[in-house]
């Protein structure tokens, strides 16, 4: 089965971290550029962060660069977002996305809260 699965979101505070998570199953991840979206409550989906296939050049939006790093692991089929320094701006839900092959994965809830 082609899919996307994202893990490792939740409640966190101000000023913290969270690795966010996504593994990719029925193609060959190795071969495809990857990103990461986000959508916060009542806004649309914002892309902030991109990779390679072999993980070079990351690229990411102004408005996280220097609070976020994406990384893959072809080996797993996966691809990561540390996020640093977390704001309550950041609450939003947490998408991987495999532009070439269109396809989503199901998010995961990033909530940064007091």
């Amino acid at each position: 089965q082609v899919q996307l699965v994202e893990s490792g979101g939740g409640l966190v505070q101000p000023g913290g971290s969270l690795r966010l998570s996504c593994a990719a199953s029925g193609f060959l991840f190795s071969m495809y550029p990857m990103n990461w979206y986000r959508q916060a409550p009542g806004r649309g989906r914002q892309w902030i962060a991109g990779i390679s296939p072999t993980g070079m050049n990351p690229n990411y939006d102004a408005s996280v660069e220097g609070r976020i790093t994406i990384s893959r692991d072809n080996s797993k089929s996966s691809v990561y977002l540390l996020t640093d320094n977390l704001e309550v701006d950041d609450t939003a839900v947490y998408f991987c996305y495999a532009p070439q092959k269109g396809l989503w994965g199901q998010g995961t809830q990033v909530t940064v809260s007091t």
